[in-house]
C-alpha cells in the first residue's frame, strides 16, 4: 500500500491549505484513515481522523478550523485547514489503517505517508 500525500506549502497566518492523501494498492478497505503532525523538537501528535464509520475525531488544537474528510471510492482523505496559526508549522503525515485479506484471514495493516511540509508565518 502507497500514500501519497499533496497540498502542502508555505502560507500566512490566518490563509488556509487543503492537504490530500491519495492511497493505492491491493486492499479491501481502509478501516481508519488520519492525519498526524510532527513540530521540530516536538513528538508526532494526531490531528484528525476519520473511520469507516462512526464520527470524525480532532485534536483540541484544531477543532472549529481544520476538517477532515475522505472519499471511499477515491482511496482518497482531505484536510481542510483554514485560519491557520503560526503553531500549526509542521511535517503532516497521512496514516491508514487497512484490511488486508492474507491466508491467515483478514488483518489490519498501518501505513504511513511520507509527509509533506506546511508552513504558517506570523
Amino acid at each position: 500500500v502507497h500514500l501519497v500525500e499533496s497540498g502542502g506549502g508555505l502560507v500566512q497566518a490566518g490563509g488556509s491549505l487543503r492537504l490530500s492523501c491519495a492511497a493505492s494498492g491491493t486492499f479491501l478497505s481502509i478501516a481508519v484513515m488520519s492525519w498526524y503532525r510532527q513540530a521540530p523538537g516536538k513528538e508526532r501528535e494526531l490531528v484528525a481522523s476519520v473511520p469507516s464509520a462512526g464520527p470524525t475525531n480532532y485534536a483540541d488544537s484544531v477543532k472549529g478550523r481544520f476538517t477532515i474528510s475522505r472519499d471511499n471510492a477515491l482511496n482518497t482523505m482531505y484536510l481542510q485547514m483554514n485560519s491557520l496559526k503560526s503553531e500549526d508549522t509542521a511535517v503532516y503525515y497521512c496514516y491508514c489503517n487497512v484490511r488486508r485479506s492474507t491466508t491467515s484471514g483478514v488483518q489490519y495493516y498501518a501505513y504511513w505517508g511520507q509527509g509533506t511540509q506546511v508552513t504558517v508565518s506570523s
